[in-house]
This record gives structure tokens, C-alpha cells and sequence, in this order.
């Protein structure tokens, strides 16, 4: 029991830590996602919408996630399997929205400004939906050794 409290960052030991450290890019890409959906027009709204859940959901719960293990509040034993099954359970999460706004890009083929954005925010959400998953994997190999 004391090694798996042991093997949990806090504080600043987290900008040091794998898989902690993909906090970071999982904050840009995450943001990059909402703010690039967020600014081409809603059509169909259905889709969009779920991805644009999606993003804040996960934004504002990863947001939340950091700051515990910043403060340190994670240092009990049950930690490192809520850790797995949050990013597990965002994984899946991103992975719907990245299937639905491919599918719905797709469908607006074009060359304006609004395809565009639409290709960036596939990217993105493909990207995060990667780092959400290496994070879960990771996040899980540190549970189980500990």
C-alpha cells in the first residue's frame, strides 16, 4: 500500500513524471479542439455538439484532475486506478467525437476557410484522443507495478 502512494506525483514532481507530464499537451490540443469547433459554424449541430461536449468536459475535468495532483490530494491508494479510468474513460470519450467530426468533415468537402478549420480540429481531436490513450496506458502500467 505505501508503494502505490509513493508512486503518485504531486506538486511539481508532475512536470517531471511520465505519464503526468501529458497534462500539458492534453490541456493545448484539448483547448485547440473546442476553440477550433467553437469558431466554424455548428452544421449539424448533433455532432458538433457532442464533440464540443466532449472538449469542455474533458478540458474542465482534466483541468480539475491537475489541480488534485498538484495539491497533492491523490496520495491515497485508490488514486492510481481513478487515474486509469479517468483517461480510460476520456479516451473512449474523444474517440466518439473524433469519429463523429471526421465523419461530419467528410461531408463539407471544400476549400473555404470553414473546411479548414474543420480539417484542424479533426487533427486535433485525433491527437488528443492519442494522447488520451497513451496516458490511460501509461497511467495503467504505473498502477499495476505498484
Amino acid at each position: 500500500m505505501a508503494s502505490s502512494v509513493s508512486m503518485m506525483p504531486s506538486g511539481s514532481k508532475i512536470f517531471t513524471t511520465i505519464p503526468d507530464i501529458l497534462f500539458i499537451p492534453e490541456f493545448v490540443f484539448g483547448g485547440l479542439v473546442w476553440t477550433l469547433v467553437a469558431s466554424t459554424k455548428v452544421d449539424p449541430a448533433n455532432p458538433q455538439g457532442w464533440v464540443m461536449f466532449v472538449s469542455l468536459f474533458c478540458f474542465l475535468i482534466t483541468t480539475l484532475w491537475f489541480f488534485i495532483f498538484i495539491t497533492g490530494i491523490n496520495q491515497s491508494s485508490i488514486w492510481p486506478s481513478l487515474d486509469v479510468g479517468y483517461h480510460t474513460f476520456s479516451a473512449f470519450f474523444y474517440l466518439s467525437a473524433a469519429v463523429l467530426l471526421a465523419n461530419v468533415t467528410i461531408g463539407k468537402q471544400g476549400v473555404d476557410k470553414v473546411y479548414q478549420l474543420d480539417i484542424a480540429a479533426v487533427v486535433m481531436v485525433f491527437i488528443v484522443t492519442l494522447l488520451y490513450w497513451i496516458h490511460a496506458i501509461l497511467s495503467a502500467h504505473r498502477w499495476k507495478s505498484s
